[in-house]
């Protein structure tokens, strides 16, 4: 079984770091899926759920993505997210809460920065749900 090197690194902490035999990463062209020795790419990433299989483990590894940039080599994955987070430390109520916060943050900004705030806020809070959808709908 071939395998590649996957890095998943937010701004505040790297999320994973391994090894994976598949990879689905949600990017502004649509839902790329990657295999080991796959042709050099760079893509912009879109919020929702990246997907790695791994070996030797029965479920996918999910991580909720807000945005950031993709570079595939031919054995190295790298995925440099706004924010990420692992499916496990998502809770539905929460990320609802959040995305009405930043909804609301974006049509109370008073400046530039406050704006892009809201959107990064909504971004992390979109890509949650996406994930947690997908969770969602794929249990067996």
């Amino acid at each position: 079984m071939s395998v590649m090197q996957v890095e998943v690194v937010s701004s505040e902490q790297n999320i994973y770091s391994g090894e994976a035999t598949f990879i689905v990463v949600p990017t502004v062209q649509g839902e790329l899926g990657i295999y080991p020795r796959h042709e050099p790419i760079m893509s912009l990433v879109r919020p929702g759920a990246l997907r790695l299989t791994v070996p030797g483990e029965d479920k996918e590894v999910l991580v909720a993505v807000s945005g950031g940039v993709l570079e595939v080599q031919p054995d190295k994955v790298t995925v440099l997210a706004d924010v990420a987070v692992r499916s496990a430390e998502m809770d539905r109520a929460r990320a609802e809460e959040a995305k009405k916060a930043a909804e609301a943050g974006i049509s109370q900004a008073k400046d530039n920065k406050d704006l892009a705030e809201a959107h990064k806020a909504l971004a992390a809070a979109i890509a949650q749900l996406k994930t947690l959808d997908y969770i969602r709908s794929h249990k067996k």
